[in-house]
């Protein structure tokens, strides 16, 4: 067969020129286009002020969300360079709209740093409706303005004009996140504290201030509801809602929330705060060297409890995916730990040694190191993949523990004390496991419950996770069979975070999903997790639009996260969003139109008449017809999905253990405190 290849030219070959890339695909720049990749907009321009901290030239840090929805991040640093460079105009232009420019790709300006591919200033300039920079310098002021990634401002003779006079140097930046970019521009503070509170701990000599303004804009919802025996909903004052009216007329009046963030106990402050209201089982543990080209920084200490909380962080960047400085440091403290333990007589001869889970359940620690040239997988750094870095943490964390456990032996032995607690459970729930996981009654043929595609690729597959057998019924019937799969769950599963591994493996509906996934699962004791053997590409969770639906979707995710975390981290799970309502338009024949909250049909409602449409509201999947099922909520080409996604891995855990875990008075603060946040189906 001969080709054609007339309409494959060079004139089919786009070049993308200055920032054209970063706007066209952000995703490969931020991570998304969704809160996590907006809030990844103001750490690229923090990591720069860090920078300059680490350098030795900056000791303080402000970060404010103003008002007008914008975010400013000034310094105490140097000043971003504005003398002309060798491409004619100013250094600070180059560095704001140029990809791959900037003072750390050598060790002149920056021995170590966060900021390493020379784009984060510049994809932020790219994605901002507007920015402004100012730069306190020579005894002046400079600005520099810009649209989108477009500069505004005029230069004379390439260089910024002069807007006043400073006593001070350092840079200012205030930018405006692009509503054509992003699906929401509201930063999401909670993250943005988290992560500035974070930093202070990683450098016990900077101080950041935070403040947002934003609150000043706010009207308190000063309303609650209750549903009567009627069936209406009635509306009532809220002291719990003109409390919080309270508390933000204050904040009004004393200019919005201000926090100030410094540590400096550092990481001792840090693990001390990370296992607040835990029982410690040892001191906390700290040590520090060189090695190589690395600065290795850890802390870390025994509570009890049977997890494992490690964080680990380059260049003041968290790597929520670990990577090479995490592997150097566990392998290197299990070999430890075995030597002590039959060095001891702990361990015996016949005695097989501990696991690197058994001898780091009940740890949490911190490990930083700053290194020189760090090679991280993708733009936003989740995962460091220096090789070098793992043996200079190895050799830090030997030498540096054998000197300090050689005259705490005692602390030792509360270690190794905590491994063969470990190991004892261990054994026993691996021996549960393989029990209840071997069961003929656990197979696929004999539960009946999974509806199967036909595709073997996993890449095309995808799994429907649906409340109930009535909705799997629907679903069942509509799905394309060969490459999706209904898989029926009976009611509300069990909370994993209430409940002991035995009966969370003991639970009928997680023991199906377990074996329908394929990949095992992670807890604690021992790892049988293989995400190369997931058969589904989506994991989608398709509940009934209300309240018991949400509890579920919150019972479920809260599985992942505890037991199958890689999933969501590698963004195979996904929340669809099935329509409310079905508008169908009277008279001449046409397509219904779905409407997905109340939002939704109010605009419609204002702009129809009542009497040209028959509206229907869906009372639940089980009772929509398959071709509605297909056409909003199964179909490719039309459903909405919302992918689950974690930004801050510690807070994750702390909200999920709030929310989900056995305190109820820490968990009806978090409801009242966040209420005015909540959007609710009236």
């Amino acid at each position: 067969m001969t080709k054609n290849t007339q309409n494959y030219n060079a004139d089919s070959i786009t070049v993308l020129e200055g920032l054209e890339p970063v706007r066209k695909r952000p995703g490969m720049y931020i991570g998304g286009v969704g809160t996590k990749g907006l809030n990844h907009l103001v750490y690229e321009i923090l990591d720069n002020a860090v920078d300059e901290h680490l350098a030795g030239y900056c000791s303080e840090v402000w970060v404010t969300l103003e008002n007008d929805g914008s975010c400013t991040v000034e310094d105490n640093g140097r000043g971003l360079p504005v003398d002309l460079h060798q491409k004619g105009v100013s250094a600070e232009r180059v560095i704001m709209t140029t990809l791959h420019a900037g003072g750390k790709f050598d060790d002149k300006a920056y021995k170590t740093s966060g900021g390493l591919h020379g784009v984060g200033s510049s994809v932020v300039n790219a994605l901002s409706k507007s920015m402004t920079v100012e730069v306190a310098r020579n005894g002046k002021i400079y600005r520099d303005s810009y649209s989108r990634g477009i500069p505004v401002t005029e230069l004379k003779n390439g260089l910024l004009p002069v807007v006043g006079k400073a006593d001070h140097t350092g840079t200012k930046i205030n930018f405006l996140p692009d509503d054509e970019i992003f699906e929401k521009t509201v930063f999401k503070s909670e993250w943005i504290k988290s992560r500035l509170h974070e930093t202070a701990y990683l450098n016990p000599e900077l101080t950041i201030h935070f403040s947002d303004l934003r609150e000043l804009n706010q009207q308190p919802k000063a309303e609650s509801f209750s549903l009567g025996d009627d069936g209406q909903l009635s509306f009532g004052l809220d002291t719990e809602s003109l409390s919080r009216s309270e508390e933000i007329t204050e904040k009004a009046r004393t200019g919005g929330e201000q926090i100030t963030y410094h540590e400096p106990e550092g990481l001792k402050a840090y693990v001390a705060e990370l296992n607040k209201g835990q029982n410690a089982v040892t001191p906390i543990i700290y040590f520090k060297d060189t090695a190589g080209d690395s600065e290795v920084e850890c802390c870390f200490q025994y509570v009890d409890a049977f997890e494992e909380n490690i964080h680990g962080f380059c260049n003041n960047i968290f790597t929520q995916e670990g990577g090479t400085h995490i592997t150097g440091f566990k392998t290197k403290y299990t070999q430890l730990i075995n030597t002590y333990a039959r060095q001891l007589g702990i361990l015996k001869e016949k005695d097989t040694n501990f696991t690197g889970a058994d001898t780091r359940n009940g740890m949490t620690c911190v490990i930083a190191i700053k290194y020189r040239d760090p090679i991280f997988e993708g733009q936003t750094k989740t995962k460091l993949a220096s090789a070098e870095a793992a043996q200079d943490v190895a050799m830090v964390t030997g030498e540096k523990l054998e000197h300090y456990f050689d005259r705490n032996v005692e602390t030792v032995k509360s270690i190794i004390s905590c491994a063969e607690k470990s190991a004892k459970i261990r054994k026993a729930e691996e021996k549960a496991k393989t029990n209840l996981l071997s069961k003929s009654r656990f197979s696929f043929d004999s539960n009946g419950k999974l509806k199967a595609c036909t595709s073997k690729d996993p890449s095309r597959c995808e799994i429907f996770i649906v409340e109930g057998d009535s909705a799997g019924g629907s679903a069942g019937t509509a799905r394309n069979r060969e490459f999706q799969a209904i898989l029926p769950i009976r009611g509300k599963i069990l909370n994993v975070e209430k409940a002991t591994i035995d009966k969370v493996l003991a639970n009928a509906e997680i023991k199906t999903m377990i074996n329908s996934f394929g990949c095992g699962f992670s807890e604690g004791y021992g790892n049988d997790f293989d995400i190369t053997k997931l058969n589904y590409d989506k994991i989608i969770l398709m509940t009934d639009a209300d309240v018991d639906g949400s509890h579920i979707d919150t019972l479920l995710l809260t599985f992942f996260y505890r037991f199958m975390p890689e999933l969501i981290y590698n963004g195979h799970i996904y929340v669809s969003m099935p329509p409310l309502y079905q508008v169908t338009p009277k008279g001449k024949k046409k397509d219904p139109i779905y409407l997905y909250d109340d939002r939704e049909l109010k605009k419609y409602q204002k702009d129809h008449e009542s009497s040209t449409y028959e509206l229907k509201r869906f009372k639940g999947l089980g009772e929509m017809d398959p071709p509605d099922l297909w056409a909003t909520t199964l179909d490719p080409e039309r459903r909405v999905l919302k992918r689950v996604e974690i930004e801050d891995a510690r807070l994750a855990s702390e909200v999920t253990e709030l929310l989900m875990g056995s305190e109820v008075g820490p968990r009806r603060e978090f409801i009242y405190s966040h209420a005015d946040e909540a959007d609710l189906d009236i």
